[in-house]
This record gives structure tokens, sequence and C-alpha cells, in this order.
């Protein structure tokens, strides 16, 4: 069992919820639930926030149990993604793609984001992560809601820096797909980035493909 599962089904069982009710709390199918706690599913990013947020936890604090943080490698590294080779993670929600999974002790997450919710509703609410995100709009139209702030409609070239402490979802609201560019950066994401090559490892060595 990884790392994330095991912080996974501590922090589950300290708050007393069986798997079923955590399902029901966070919008995640119990079978999914099951797969990740028992190290048969990757977390990947989107399920990470939201796990996060239905246990009132630290995002890291669900990649990090037992590892030591991830110390970036000598000055000239670097990690090339050609076009459709991403790490793919699917949800009823959106559609991310990993550039660099591959390259491990990041300070940032890039992640090029299929839009597919049309409301908040949809979405499942807002989540809120430590640290600073910047969003491109590269093609489509979309709405950043937030808590503090009034909708805001961003298209083909907008972009937008915020705090992500700040709870935040994204929505399409174009008739036609929406993609972005969103990075995310801050504390904790040195570990977040660990789990995504990790993710993208585990894919490669056809023992389970992240979704």
């Amino acid at each position: 069992m990884s790392a994330p599962s095991r912080a996974l089904r501590s922090a589950r069982l300290a708050q007393g919820l069986s798997l079923r009710a955590l399902s029901a709390r966070v919008g995640m199918p119990y079978s999914t639930l099951s797969k990740l706690e028992n190290g048969k599913m990757a977390l990947t990013y989107d399920k990470l926030i939201r796990l996060a947020q239905a246990l009132n936890v630290d995002i890291k604090d669900l990649v990090s149990e037992g590892e030591q943080a991830a110390t970036p490698a000598a000055i000239g590294r670097r990690s090339v993604t050609r076009a459709g080779e991403e790490l793919d993670a699917e949800s009823e929600r959106h559609i991310h793609h990993y550039p660099a999974a591959d390259l491990l002790g990041k300070m940032m997450i890039p992640i090029i984001i299929d839009i597919q919710a049309r409301s908040v509703e949809e979405l499942g609410g807002l989540v809120r992560h430590a640290g600073e995100e910047y969003l491109y709009v590269l093609r489509g139209m979309m709405e950043l809601h937030s808590d503090l702030y009034e909708p805001l409609r961003l298209g083909p070239g907008d972009s937008v820096y915020f705090d992500s402490g700040m709870a935040h979802g994204y929505v399409r609201v174009s008739p036609d797909s929406c993609t972005v560019l969103t990075v995310c950066a801050g504390a904790g994401m040195q570990q977040l980035a660990g789990a995504a090559g990790k993710s993208w490892r585990f894919s490669t060595e056809g023992v389970q493909r992240s979704k």
C-alpha cells in the first residue's frame, strides 16, 4: 500500500467515516475510493483536492505520509511532452492532461484541462487548496467561480493569477469545447507533482492507468 493510500485511509478512519459515508460526502463512487485506499488506482490532482476538502485536511498530507519532500534535481534537467503523450485523468467534471508527469520534484504542476462542467452544481461545488494558480484559456469560453468575487468570464487568450486558497471552480459557458492551461504552485506542490509522476510511471508500466 502506498503512502497516499495509507494517508487517505488514516484520515477517513480518524473521522469515523465508512467508505460509503466518504463516497457520499465527496461524490466519488465507493469502488473508486476502495481502489484508491488499496493502492489499485493512482491519486490524481483532481481527486486529491476533492478528498482533502471532504476530509478537511491539508492536501499535501495525503501524499507525503512516510516520505521525505522531493528535492529538486541539479540545474539542467528537463522534460519534453509530445502532443498526445500526456498522462490523462478523466472525471465527470473535467478531463485533465498532465505534461511533464515523468519529472519528479517539481515546484509547480502544469495541467491542461478540458472543462466539462456547465455549472457549479455539476462541478460538485468549489474547491480550495494551498498555493497559487495561473489560468490561461486556450479555446472556448469559461467562467472562474469563487467565494470572494463575481463569476469571471474568460475567453481565448485571457488569463488570471489567483490565490488557490480561495474556493474556486472552472465552469464551461461555450457550447463547444473549452480547454485551459493551469499551473499550480506553492507549499506541498513538490509532493503533489511527485504523485502525478508516480501515476505516470504506474500507467506506462501497464499496471493501472489513472482514471
